[in-house]
């Protein structure tokens, strides 16, 4: 049996129950971190389809609304790796926000597939007739390459293309480390071959669903563009749709509505030829399809108010006004239209949506900088936004501030921040913009805000007590030079300290001085899973011997030594140079919201992991990011 056939094997028998490997984190039922067929026991394989007439495509029962994901692979002999859907069977449900299908725009959903058997038998050969030297390959579509720091070109190695797929599918967004999910961007715009198994179209269509997932929809959206219309798939039309949405671009619907006719009769799409009907100038075609949408009851309520909006703004001549009242929820459809429409969303709905909304907010590029303020600090803290891009965002909105009105701003405080008269009122407004927020996510996007200020405070005694918090700001924005020069004070404290931490775990090579008396020194003042994860992060860099590892691991009850599918996956990859699948593996293992819930063996093995394949600065964050954030 080959490698990746064994691989395959493996991940779907799932070796070992990670429940079992999670630390106690106050928790009564622990949430495992990694997607099913990891952890799981196996199921049955689902029973081999019936005869299907010459030349159609095997597929399973189409879901209401549910865009088809394309077409099955091809039927495997005894000695090709298994099918997805027989990797991990029945583990979740298309649809659902958490999985790797996109949702139906709206609710209800429609009445499903034109064509179950063969939905792509009716799309257009060739919708745009490219001459041959114009059309671009769906297998190699990215943005990035290496040295704009993306992966190199083999970063998905001979890796499976279908094994990759689920795991794009499966994996939760948000994750636990920002750094983790900025390097996962990086991978999944890389301009690489796609992996064998899988079509290039249906690739494009997995990584952009996993972007939008991480609030990364600009991203998102360009990866799409870089595949011609004639090459789409059912898969990558249904995304298509989620991308447009979720950048506030309904014009992007425009070019999909007449492919998507044919696999799809989602209400949406509907919609979406009354408005793109209006925004051609065919306001007359676009009334009377508005008005069907209406009579036939498929669609109600705000979501064709929205749409009907839209069209009087593109000319249709209808006068609408939204009001919210009764909704209650935030879906792709309302949050796309009304961010086209600059449609101000109340804020409580953010709450009934997935973080990552507030990803796509921040980027939203109809709303002002003032309107986009709330959501910038959530994408920080995803990785959405840098630090120049939040504080370039908090500039803006300072500037577009009436003069008589900016005293106590975000902006004029980030302003103190930067540019105060002296160190003293620069540290005094830096302490004020840490401990303002509540939410933890949020505290933390504002040791992002305050990164480059924080650089420029100049090390001394005076400000001792201040230097593990400007350590970790700098780190969020990789400024580990400037973090160093803080090592002699951060040295000079108490064990237990977090500069002296940080710096061992983010720090370039030798910034500090580590040794075992030490690292013992920090773990009995610190203990807990700041401590552990730092054991971790020091034993997965190779800054401590294993002999030291061990002897301090044991007495703690560190369980560094743990093994399961998951940890013995991402050394394979490693150790075959798989950089893309990596950065995947990292996003797995680190399925959380709390840092806390990461077993320790996890960060080993991601550090680990990384400095192998060549990415050790993103390792060093990551380990700098969860002694922080633990």
């Amino acid at each position: 049996m080959s490698r990746p056939v064994r691989t395959l094997a493996v991940l779907a028998a799932g070796a070992a129950c990670l429940v079992a490997a999670l630390p106690a984190t106050g928790q009564q039922t622990p949430e495992s971190l990694l997607p099913p067929g990891f952890a799981d026991p196996p199921r049955p394989a689902p029973p081999p389809p019936g005869p299907t007439s010459p030349g159609s495509r095997p597929r399973g029962p189409a879901q209401p609304g549910q865009p088809p994901s394309g077409p099955a692979a091809p039927a495997a002999s005894p000695s090709a790796a298994p099918r997805p859907a027989q990797l991990l069977p029945g583990q979740f449900q298309p649809g659902s926000p958490q999985t790797g299908a996109p949702v139906p725009a709206l609710s209800p959903a429609g009445t499903g597939p034109v064509d179950p058997a063969d939905p792509l038998a009716a799309l257009p050969v060739d919708p745009y007739d490219l001459p041959e030297p114009a059309r671009r390959s769906p297998d190699l579509v990215g943005i990035i390459d290496a040295a704009q720091g993306g992966l190199d070109r083999d970063a998905w190695g001979a890796a499976d293309g279908r094994y990759l797929a689920v795991l794009l599918q499966q994996t939760r967004a948000p994750i636990a480390s920002r750094w983790a999910s900025i390097l996962l961007r990086r991978a999944l715009l890389t301009r690489a071959p796609a992996p064998r198994g899988v079509a290039g179209a249906d690739w494009v269509a997995e990584r952009a669903w996993l972007l939008l997932r991480m609030g990364e929809a600009d991203a998102a959206r360009m990866l799409v563009s870089g595949v011609d219309l004639a090459s789409f798939t059912p898969r990558l039309i249904g995304v298509a749709q989620q991308v447009a949405l979720a950048t506030g671009d309904p014009a992007a619907l425009c070019g999909l509505t007449g492919p998507a006719e044919a696999v799809s009769r989602e209400p949406a799409w509907d919609l979406a030829r009354a408005m793109c009907a209006a925004m051609s100038g065919e306001t007359g075609s676009a009334n009377v399809l508005i008005d069907g949408a209406r009579r036939s009851g498929r669609v109600r309520g705000i979501d064709l108010l929205l749409a009907e909006k839209l069209v009087g703004a593109a000319g249709g001549r209808r006068a609408v006004n939204i009001e919210w009242t009764g909704v209650d929820r935030l879906t792709v459809w309302r949050f796309g239209l009304a961010s086209a429409l600059n449609v101000p969303i109340p804020a409580p709905l953010f709450d009934t949506a997935g973080v990552q909304v507030r990803g796509w907010a921040a980027r939203a590029p109809m709303r002002s900088a003032a309107e986009r303020l709330d959501a910038a600090g959530w994408a920080a803290a995803l990785g959405v936004l840098s630090n120049l891009a939040y504080v370039d965002l908090v500039g803006a909105a300072f500037d577009a501030t009436d003069p008589g009105e900016v005293g106590g701003t975000l902006g004029d405080r980030l302003r103190t921040a930067y540019s105060g008269d002296g160190a003293a009122e620069r540290l005094e407004a830096l302490r004020g913009l840490w401990t303002e927020p509540t939410d933890p996510m949020l505290r933390h996007a504002r040791l992002v805000l305050t990164a480059r200020a924080a650089a420029q405070i100049a090390p001394a005694e005076d400000h001792a007590d201040d230097a593990a918090t400007l350590i970790a700001a700098m780190l969020t924005a990789g400024l580990d030079d400037a973090a160093a020069r803080w090592a002699a004070i951060a040295a000079a404290r108490p064990a237990g300290d977090g500069g002296w931490a940080l710096l061992a775990a983010g720090g370039p090579d030798g910034a500090v001085v580590i040794d075992r008396a030490r690292v013992e020194a920090h773990l009995d003042a610190a203990g807990g899973e700041q401590g552990a994860l730092l054991l971790a992060a020091l034993a997965g860099l190779g800054r401590l011997s294993p002999a030291d590892v061990a002897a301090l691991a044991t007495p703690r009850g560190i369980a560094l030594g743990r093994a399961d599918s998951w940890t013995r996956e991402i050394d394979r990859a490693a150790r075959a140079g798989e950089a893309g699948t990596v950065a995947l593996l990292v996003a797995t293992g680190l399925q959380t919201r709390d840092w806390r819930a990461v077993p320790p063996a996890y960060l080993m093995h991601i550090v680990a992991a990384l400095r192998r394949v060549g990415r050790a600065g993103e390792a060093r964050m990551i380990a700098a990011e969860a002694v922080t954030r633990a």
